[in-house]
Formats: C-alpha cells, structure tokens, sequence
C-alpha cells in the first residue's frame, strides 16, 4: 500500500501528476485543487489512495488528509466508485461536502456530474451520521491561485472527464475565468457546472 509520495513533481498534466520518489516516477490521478497546489521542479509529498481493481492498479493524490478521508468515505457509498468519489471533490471541499451531507441537502449534491437524485439520496442516507471530524463549520482553506490559462485547461480537461463536450467546455470555462480572474480552480470548477446545468 502507497500512503503517500515524497519527492520532486516531474510533470503535470489535466488530470494527474507525476513525482519521481527514489528514481521511479508515480502518476497519480489528482483533482484540479489537488493539481493547483503542485508546481513543476518542486519537491512536494502528496498523500495517496491506492485502489486495485481487476483491470489494474490506481493511485489516487490529495494535498490533505480530510480530502482522502472523504474519498475513502464516498467509496463506502453503494454503487460510487474511485472516480465518482474524485469527482465530487472537484466540485466541492471534504468540508463543504460533509457539511451539504449533514444538513441533507441532495439538490446541492446533484450538481456534481454523475450523480442524479438516487445518488445524491444513498450519498445523504449512508453517509449523513459518518461526518463527525470534518471541519464543516470553517472556513476551507484555499489552495493557491493557479495561473488562468493553467486553470483554464485544468477545468476544461476536468469537464470533459465528467463527460461533457470540449465545445461546451472550453467557452463556459473561458467565460468563468473572465469573469473571475482570482478564483481558486475548484471555484472556476463549480461556476463552469453551474452554467452548464442551466443550458
């Protein structure tokens, strides 16, 4: 089992990251946040979940523990998966989930792609007395700022993984990004879904 990786980021990509850890490089699938907080040439330690599955072995990075606890949480779910589970952390904070999940609130939780009201419904019920230990109440903590055109590729390459066309993607994003300059990737993220739910 990888818990976590330690050495100098080698190159990122839309949806994953490579670190090279004692001359073998890992790629890890990691959420635009998680992406945002790495630069090239730096020598970072990410946390990892390693999931095994019959047509091979995923690693999984997250920039801290509450975001991979509540991926390991989400898993729990019946019927959500490993990239569902990531999905919804590029949409919302661990915190900010597990506060949507506490206070029941499934049409908040429907915004993430792939998950319809059935979903959002087990996500509430299964999981709505396992949030204990989340700092819903705070504040998330930011990830740095990315460079716009960085986020800009990040989140449209984000989108089409969740399975909307890049001719959708790429001027929703471009319209986000414009009109908010400042915005944290996962903010850019959620604005993007949130336009595109309304055509």
């Amino acid at each position: 089992m990888i818990d976590s990786l330690n050495g100098e980021v080698i190159s990122i990509g839309l949806d994953h990251a490579v670190i090279e850890c004692a001359g073998v490089g890992y790629r890890f699938l990691a959420s635009p946040p998680t992406l945002a907080t790495l630069s090239r040439g730096e020598n970072r330690r990410v946390l990892t979940s390693m999931v095994v599955k019959d047509d091979g072995v995923t690693l999984y990075g997250f920039s801290d523990d509450e975001a991979r606890e509540m991926f390991h949480r989400l898993q729990s779910v019946t019927g959500l998966g490993p990239k569902l589970a990531l999905a919804s952390l590029s949409v919302f904070g661990a915190g900010e989930l597990a506060g949507l999940i506490s206070e029941q609130n499934t049409k908040r939780i429907q915004t993430i792609p792939g998950v319809g009201k059935k979903m959002a419904e087990r996500i509430v019920l299964e999981l709505k007395d396992k949030m204990a230990g989340f700092a819903t109440d705070q504040e998330e903590t930011p990830a740095p700022a990315a460079k716009s055109s960085l986020a800009t590729e990040q989140v449209v390459e984000a989108l089409i993984g969740l399975g909307f066309p890049e001719r959708s993607a790429r001027p929703t994003v471009d319209r986000v990004v414009d009109a908010n300059p400042e915005a944290q990737t996962s903010a850019l993220l959620r604005a993007a879904l949130t336009e595109l739910g309304k055509k």
